[in-house]
């Protein structure tokens, strides 16, 4: 593909004066990158990035925290950078962001459905983007899939799919996927009576393994080494495995993450289980948005409205109480 030789390019180019370049390489199979940590311009030429490189780049940031770091990143990459930023978790003169535009990413495991009559992702000898399609080359030869029926949910109602606040921006910009995100997958969910709800987390939170997947995907869950599941002073947590306190982990999880999280769904696509995580996070982002009209990672020049203080809030009207 054009742009990954020219993000090649440019990576080779910049390498030399950054301790390290963060991107994507080959995965653990066909329909998966992974994650690439670049020293070498030599080792450029593995680099990828497109359709299959769904991993959050910046979820390694703050570990490099005072080194010169190159990053790759799509819209929503750069949107948890950004987000990263305006916490002072990273800082800005330490980054050398290369962005791109991105036509969406693969939902691995919608794409492995659909090709279970034929073979096992492992067995795929090679997968490529060709438009608005994939083409796999199974035992049994190539065969393609539409983009749009692999494609991660979260994609459909993307409203950034350019890399914002780049230096270096390689390919030309796409149009959004959605002209607005009217949270309908929360609308439909709400729909339903409330014990209804109640019942579909605690039977989600029964195939909790509590292997803090989706905490660790997560890059704005900047405080593992003392997060409130292990912690014991305060002890909030027991590490019994029980579905209240799983759900519990789950609400906090959720509320640290208000304001803050960008809708990269890094954590969902973690979980083992297929566990909705996101959409708990949705809610409280969709709340953000509508008391203080902020969404994560967008206005470089603004400030978190949850790490502010303002004696009242423009959309919040206390003394009409």
């Amino acid at each position: 593909m054009a742009i990954e030789q020219e993000l090649q390019a440019a990576v080779k180019a910049a390498l030399p004066e950054l301790d390290c370049i963060i991107g994507w390489g080959p995965g653990p199979d066909a329909l998966r990158d992974a994650p690439l940590f670049l020293r070498d311009a030599a080792d450029a030429d593995v680099l990828r990035a497109g359709f299959f490189s769904v991993n959050n780049p910046a979820l390694f940031l703050p570990e490099y925290k005072g080194r010169k770091i190159g990053v790759l990143v799509k819209g929503c990459d750069a949107r948890s950078v950004g987000q990263l930023l305006l916490e002072g978790l990273v800082r800005r003169e330490d980054l050398f962001v290369i962005g791109f535009p991105c036509s969406g990413v693969i939902d691995a495991g919608k794409a492995a459905a659909l090709i279970a009559d034929r073979c096992e992702a492992g067995e795929l000898r090679s997968v490529r983007e060709q438009g608005d399609s994939i083409v796999l080359e199974g035992p049994d030869g190539a065969f393609s899939l539409a983009k749009k029926d692999v494609r991660a949910d979260k994609c459909e109602r993307c409203l950034f799919p350019n890399a914002m606040d780049a230096d270096l921006f390689v390919g030309e910009k796409r149009a959004p996927f959605a002209e607005l995100d009217e949270y309908a997958d929360l609308a439909a969910f709400e729909q339903a009576p409330l014990e209804e709800r109640m019942a579909f987390w605690e039977k989600e939170m029964s195939r909790c393994i509590r292997c803090y997947a989706c905490r660790d995907a997560c890059p704005l869950c900047v405080c593992r080494d003392q997060c409130v599941a292990v912690a014991r002073d305060p002890h909030w947590l027991s590490q019994a495995d029980g579905i209240r306190d799983k759900l519990f982990f789950q609400i906090i999880h959720a509320s640290h993450l208000a304001g803050r999280c960008t809708g990269c769904g890094e954590c969902e696509r973690a979980c083992p289980m297929g566990i909705p995580v996101l959409l708990l996070k949705r809610a409280l982002s969709r709340r953000v948005e509508t008391l203080f009209a902020y969404r994560a990672g967008i206005d470089m020049q603004g400030r978190p409205p949850l790490l502010t203080f303002s004696l009242e809030e423009p959309r919040i009207k206390e003394r009409d109480w």
